[in-house]
């Protein structure tokens, strides 16, 4: 076995226990909170890295079939742009949250699908082509809308302008994607081997970048976790519960096929939240944090758990998957 051919299977492996790694980092954050607080100047970078990876797993044909099936892709896009923001705003009237975790919630509501659901639609035998075509959408979309619902929504209580929040979000999301996708297109081109063995390593870069970013946010917040944070844990639970229960019903009431309800399902109910934490750690507090960073935890115990139980139905009607996408957030 070659050195590439033992990079690729602990990568891989690695990649598997992304929640083991997760779960672990935020019980020891909790447990010794000042090796990772010196972390939080860089959740910022982290993402960039994180965003980077994303764009290494686009395709010129992704572009296509955003244009060969409009209507799929706007039903999943548009549901996650309006029902999201506006649960996260209603869940934090309802549970009375402070204006930090309110902040951080509305965060998480606005925040673009993630590529988590990519592999959640994988592993549950779902429309994959269509789950990345949406989140391709929402992602380069959000430098517009996801500040216009933090505005909108919070605008009262925060100081930070829409153009502030563009621009971060340009920085950190729409530049590092773009590169992403430019280098997968010249290692595809000139170094084949190389590109292939990159989309299965550098997801595991962006697994540790994912677990030092938790890690720090626990760590900012080992207090409020500890006292009061109840209100953020049953936000999290629920906007995610709500976000999954209406990408499937917004999929069936469309008369989409069964393998393109479970894509849009993961799309709807399964957020960038480390886009949220970076946002949150940039322009409010560490608290403001938790909720983005107890989200990523969440749901990436809901989305496996959903994608098992899709997958023991059996194969749903499918126009085709492509290989494996790799977990990126």
């Amino acid at each position: 076995m070659s050195a590439l051919d033992t990079l690729e299977t602990v990568a891989s492996y690695a990649n598997k226990l992304f929640v083991l790694w997760v779960l672990a980092a935020a019980a020891l954050a909790l447990y010794v909170p000042g090796v990772f607080t010196p972390i939080l100047p860089y959740i910022t970078p982290l993402l960039g890295l994180i965003m980077l990876g994303m764009g290494l797993t686009l395709l010129p044909e992704d572009f296509r079939r955003i244009v060969e099936r409009p209507r799929d892709v706007a039903i999943g896009a548009l549901t996650q742009w309006l029902v999201m923001p506006v649960a996260a705003y209603a869940l934090t009237l309802v549970l009375g949250l402070p204006t930090q975790l309110a902040l951080g919630v509305v965060l998480v509501g606005a925040a673009p699908g993630g590529t988590a659901s990519n592999v959640m639609t994988y592993l549950g035998k779902g429309d994959v082509a269509l789950s990345v075509s949406i989140t391709t959408v929402t992602t380069l979309t959000a430098p517009l809308l996801m500040p216009a619902w933090v505005v909108t929504l919070a605008g009262a209580t925060i100081d930070v302008t829409f153009a502030s929040l563009f621009t971060d979000i340009v920085r950190v999301v729409f530049v590092p994607v773009l590169a992403g996708f430019a280098l997968r297109y010249l290692l595809d081109r000139y170094a084949p081997r190389l590109a292939e063995v990159g989309l299965t390593v550098f997801p595991t870069v962006s697994v540790a970048a994912i677990v030092a970013i938790v890690a720090a946010v626990v760590a900012a917040n080992k207090g409020a976790i500890l006292g009061a944070a109840a209100g953020a844990i049953a936000a999290v639970v629920l906007h995610n519960g709500i976000g999954l229960t209406a990408g499937n019903l917004a999929g069936r009431a469309t008369g989409m096929s069964e393998d393109r309800v479970r894509a849009t399902t993961f799309e709807v109910g399964l957020q960038n939240s480390g886009l949220a934490v970076a946002l949150a750690t940039a322009h409010f507090s560490p608290l403001a944090a938790l909720a983005p960073a107890l989200f990523s935890v969440w749901h990436n115990v809901t989305g496996p758990a959903l994608a098992s139980y899709f997958a023991a139905q059996g194969d749903a009607t499918s126009g085709g998957e492509p290989a494996a996408p790799e977990r990126a957030d």
